[in-house]
């Protein structure tokens, strides 16, 4: 009998065009001779289905069920592809655990911790080889001293924000207020976090079938300023390269510090961090957890499951696999 999937879209924030697109690959890539898929759109209006007739079926969001044609669909697990809120923060997950659905991501705890930047700088602090940049954390209107103990330049990103959305690099103290004013439109917290100034990687790290799996690093050269919104998502203005261009022991120890952070912050599904390898001295310096990594045909996991000699149908198979092997535990 095949397993009914929700593949859960959408959102909440301007990430959510990310997130539909994000779901057409999800949706292409998942065996049909094992699943029945339904992809789930929910935005803050509603939660519904799109049929092949073009008829769209409200979600009862009493038992996250579907009525079409008087039967009703009930799920066997929940793919979640929503980037941003609700999908990534921990809302989403918080709702299936009290209905008893399953879901292809981090719990709840992990991750409403991940989508706050400086709680999960505090969180992987500990770990041996990891470092941080220096940085503060501010509330709306709030002025601190410790602004003026970091060094420029410095970036300023909205606390809980995706996609680099809100983001911005300043140089000079004078141009602080103004990116302050920008991230705050997208957040009531904002990171002020000191530049590293090195080689940019991000890389997938999942839960297989026999153990923590590390994906092929992609190491990230933008023509612009940094790796912003614009530079992930507009062709040809990033150059990426998978696998990263790094030493033997480099990749054994960054290996080794990721599969760390995965079990350090409780990590499920597949995640992705991102870090920087400081010019200098070499060192790993975490910049982020992405739960819910983007899955569209330019995102970063796509190649790096490529570059691992997998296809996305296998990946996704395993993914939904060990989900559910972990539900008979």
């Amino acid at each position: 009998m095949k397993i009914n999937v929700a593949l859960v879209t959408g959102g909440f924030t301007d990430e959510s065009v990310i997130s539909l697109k994000s779901a057409q690959v999800i949706e292409s890539n998942l065996n049909t001779d094992l699943y029945n898929v339904y992809k789930i759109i929910i935005t803050v209006d509603s939660w519904y289905y799109v049929d092949d007739n073009a008829i769209k079926h409200a979600v009862d969001k009493n038992a996250f069920t579907l009525n079409i044609n008087d039967k009703l669909i009930h799920f066997d697990l929940a793919f979640i592809g929503l980037h941003g809120t609700p999908g990534e923060d921990g809302k989403l997950q918080g709702y299936f655990d009290m209905i008893g659905l399953p879901y292809t991501s981090c719990d709840a705890a992990t991750s409403a911790l991940t989508m706050n930047k400086a709680y999960s700088k505090a969180l992987v602090g500990a770990i041996n080889g990891l470092y941080t940049a220096s940085s503060v954390c501010l509330l709306k209107n709030e002025i601190t001293e410790e602004l003026t103990k970091l060094k420029y330049p410095v970036f300023v990103k909205p606390n809980t924000g995706g996609s680099s959305i809100g983001m911005s690099k300043v140089k000079h103290e004078e141009n602080l207020q103004e990116a302050l004013e920008k991230a705050f439109k997208h957040d009531s917290q904002v990171l002020v976090e000191e530049f590293i100034e090195g080689r940019e990687f991000t890389i997938g790290v999942y839960k297989g079938r026999q153990s923590t799996t590390v994906l092929p690093s992609t190491e990230l050269i933008s023509s612009k300023e940094f790796f912003d919104f614009e530079a992930k998502y507009t062709p040809g203005i990033t150059e990426e390269i998978t696998p990263g261009r790094m030493t033997l022991e480099e990749k054994e120890r960054v290996e080794r510090i990721v599969v760390d952070i995965f079990k350090t912050l409780n990590c499920r599904g597949v995640v992705r961090i991102d870090y920087i390898l400081e010019k200098e001295t070499g060192h790993f310096y975490f910049i982020e957890v992405n739960t819910v990594p983007g899955q569209t045909e330019g995102s970063l996991i796509p190649q790096q499951v490529a570059a691992a000699g997998l296809n996305m149908r296998e990946f996704y198979t395993e993914l939904i696999d060990c989900t559910l092997e972990a539900v008979k535990l």
